[in-house]
């Protein structure tokens, strides 16, 4: 059976400060990498972004939006799906989040002033879906993690940019605890490396309503273990 690879979690240089490749970069990269497609999840405002804070927010939001532009843009032009998404951060903890397009976010800056349970219940009315990325995760710059297995709608239980298996296990453990579904991805930061991570399905997504409605019924075909093949 014939599978469709996409990469559900990357960063653009356009609005991700710790990433080294642009959009168009990324989608030629994971073209020749042999995926479909590809959701763009840069680093919103409360995480590590490149956007300047001192903006208007429309401002910011269509700064914030060019690294998917210009990926989709390339995408177009060379057969890759290309998704929007982002990386919500609270205090060192991070969460996938898909559904919202750039108009809606010019529309509701109150989402920077919510706290996570809030934040979560207002984008799942809005139709879109929030995945915990990478939840145990350590590093130097991780001072705390903050959880809500009650409220989200997934855990990425495999981070293909992790060396350390115990991470992805303890992600896998976590979400059989509480009956959540699964996804992966690679958090990919550079076109140079790519961890080979993802999820890949038996047919091409229309949309990614798709993806998150493939994700809350768990029809996921297969999650990518990537380079260091953990799970």
């Amino acid at each position: 059976m014939e599978l469709y690879k996409y990469e559900t979690h990357l960063h653009t240089s356009e609005a991700s400060a710790c990433a080294s490749s642009t959009g168009e970069e990324m989608a030629l990269a994971h073209k020749k990498a042999g995926y479909t497609g590809i959701i763009v999840t840069d680093h919103f405002f409360n995480g590590n972004t490149s956007v300047p804070e001192n903006l208007p927010w429309s401002e910011r939001i269509e700064l914030f939006c060019k690294g998917y532009e210009n990926a989709k843009k390339c995408g177009d032009e060379i057969g890759l799906q290309v998704f929007f998404g982002l990386e919500y951060g609270v205090e060192h903890s991070d969460f996938l989040t898909y559904g919202p397009d750039k108009k809606w976010l010019i529309e509701h800056p109150e989402i920077m002033d919510m706290n996570l349970c809030d934040y979560i219940r207002f984008i799942q009315k809005a139709g879109g879906m929030v995945i915990q990325a990478h939840p145990f995760r350590e590093a130097y710059y991780i001072k705390m993690t903050r959880y809500a297995p009650r409220y989200v709608d997934g855990i990425e239980v495999i981070n293909a940019s992790h060396e350390n298996p115990e991470f992805n296990k303890r992600a896998e453990f976590y979400a059989r605890s509480y009956d959540l579904p699964v996804t992966a991805g690679s958090d990919t930061h550079s076109a140079e490396y790519m961890f080979g991570g993802g999820v890949a399905f038996d047919h091409k997504l229309a949309s990614v309503h798709e993806y998150i409605k493939l994700v809350k019924t768990r029809k996921i075909n297969s999650l990518l273990k990537g380079v260091y093949g953990q799970q």
